[in-house]
């Protein structure tokens, strides 16, 4: 069996993937482009400028949302919309560019609670401050993440990889999306439990890690719902984290129904929107209540799902910075049981 491989990324910093939506009048030649004779409405209570545009790589979950929410929210705003990719320094390049973008609509980021929460508690210094120049707009999707191994590992069940991990110590690996996401935590997590001595492998992002896995190059790792349905005979799912199963994935039990009921399993994470921390308010309603159309679209909401995201369709950002701030303590304490620092 292959340990981690040293092609990951360094092992200090690891990048993760980035999809800000820009809402721009004229798209970039290396962006998309509109199609001739489709022009969109222009909205008249959002700012109208151009916008340089960049074409984002195909990679893991919020490269997928975004792109689901790119033509019917262009549509919506009557402004193409652009994807741009800012992967770098476990997001914290992504975050910081936006927060010193103009504050008038025009730049959105796509994110998970790693980027947009958890690391002001892995960093002790950083370039902004991830409450205040960052503003909530909208919450897309709460969801799990699913704990998962290459099917030719010899293991059916969770409570038998904690076997093969005890059996194993100091030999396997797991991988995560980048340094201080959830699966880095939860990994760190199943080592203290299991006290197996695990390398830990950090790529940017989840689609590579998904490929690491693929090649054995790591023993285990996290997948969302559609590289397991994409690599159903080579990936086998064995738990989910949060209270409940996915919808997209029922016969996945959750790490409680599989025998650990922990703490660091129950956590719920969310994919969420933010703007820079001035943006007006009355910018953000206007944004927030797009993304709430879209999403309530039947077949959006549906191909949501089918990904293993279900939609939330009717937050606003005052909802979204209420649970930011709920969500602070819970991750906190999962930072600080585990004993990652990352500076």
């Amino acid at each position: 069996m292959r340990r981690a491989s040293a092609n990951p990324v360094s092992t200090r910093r690891r990048r993760e993937p980035f999809a800000p939506l820009v809402p721009t009048h004229a798209a970039g030649q290396c962006g998309l482009r509109r199609r001739p004779g489709r022009a969109t409405r222009r909205r008249p209570d959002l700012p109208q400028r151009p916008d340089p545009a960049h074409r984002a790589p195909p990679g893991g979950g919020t490269d997928n949302i975004a792109r689901v929410l790119q033509q019917p929210l262009a549509q919506e705003l009557g402004q193409p919309v652009i994807i741009e990719n800012k992967p770098g320094a476990s997001g914290i390049i992504g975050t910081d560019q936006l927060a010193k973008s103009a504050p008038d609509g025009h730049t959105l980021l796509v994110g998970i609670t790693s980027f947009l929460l958890v690391n002001k508690f892995l960093y002790s210094k950083m370039p902004l401050d991830l409450e205040k120049d960052l503003a909530r707009l909208y919450r897309v999707s709460d969801t799990g993440v699913v704990l998962t191994v290459n099917a030719a590992l010899p293991v059916k069940t969770l409570g038998d990889l904690f076997k093969y991990i005890e059996a194993n110590r100091g030999k396997l690996s797991f991988g995560s999306y980048g340094l201080g996401s959830y699966p880095h935590l939860a990994g760190e997590r199943i080592n203290q439990l299991t006290q197996g001595g695990l390398a830990h492998a950090a790529y940017k992002g989840e689609a590579p890690m998904i490929q690491a896995m693929l090649a054995r190059d790591i023993d285990f790792g996290w997948s969302s719902v559609q590289p397991l349905q994409q690599h159903s005979e080579r990936l086998r799912p064995l738990a989910v984290t949060g209270p409940k199963r996915l919808v997209a994935a029922s016969h996945i039990p959750t790490f409680a129904e599989a025998g650990v009921p922990d703490e660091a399993f129950a956590i719920l994470g969310w994919v969420g929107i933010v703007v820079p921390g001035k943006t007006p308010d009355a910018i953000k309603q206007t944004l927030s209540q797009a993304i709430a159309k879209v999403l309530s679209t039947p077949s959006i909401n549906k191909r949501m799902l089918d990904m293993g995201y279900p939609a939330v369709t009717d937050s606003t950002p005052q909802q979204y910075e209420a649970l930011y701030q709920k969500d602070m303590g819970k991750w906190a304490k999962l930072v600080q049981s585990v004993g990652v620092k990352l500076d």
